[in-house]
């Protein structure tokens, strides 16, 4: 019996002995975590520092460009030319003559595409009133044979008229003007009398 509670006594030293060693690594373990999180936070703050630096610098390198275009714009509506030397507002006039004719050349292109397109409209129009006309022809000429062929059966009883010369002074056609009025009885007119 003596021989057994001696083993558990060292087994309880074991256990006691391993309990310290795991709370000493475990304080370990968290020492070291510690340290490196803050040499992390000290990098971070470095790298936070370095992106900082670049942005700024980014941002000033842009607003320098933004200011040439605006100076550049500028030059170009004839604006902030006391600056220039003879030079540039050389360089300046042949960068705005070659504007110019390329504007020019882009105008004229886009009327010549709206003449065109107006041209191609206007035959297009044409077109269809043409066709609306013949549809109207055709319609009138069917009209006009529909009631020649509804005429009476004694239609031989009338007298078709022919077609008169149009005299276009007075719009009456020529040979109702010459025509002879035998069949109309001619009276003379009373003759007037003075009291």
């Amino acid at each position: 019996m003596l021989a057994s509670t001696s083993v558990h006594r060292k087994i309880r030293n074991l256990h006691k002995e391993d309990l310290n060693l795991s709370e000493w690594c475990s304080v370990k373990t968290t020492i070291e975590r510690y340290k490196k999180a803050s040499s992390d936070s000290s990098n971070n703050g470095s790298v936070a520092e370095a992106n900082t630096q670049y942005y700024q610098q980014e941002a000033s390198k842009l607003r320098a460009q933004i200011s040439n275009l605006q100076n550049h714009n500028r030059n170009m509506i004839g604006e902030s030319l006391g600056g220039l030397t003879l030079r540039e507002l050389k360089n300046l006039e042949t960068k705005v003559e070659r504007g110019i004719s390329r504007i020019r050349s882009k105008k004229n292109e886009l009327l010549f595409a709206e003449i065109e397109y107006m041209q191609k409209r206007q035959e297009i129009d044409l077109h269809h009133n043409n066709q609306y006309l013949r549809a109207k022809i055709a319609e009138t000429e069917r009209a006009q044979q529909q009631h020649v062929s509804l005429m009476p059966a004694n239609a031989c009883d009338y007298e078709l008229v022919p077609h008169q010369p149009f005299d276009a002074r007075n719009y009456l056609q020529v040979n109702e003007l010459h025509q002879d009025n035998d069949h109309f009885p001619r009276e003379d007119p009373p003759s007037l009398q003075l009291v």
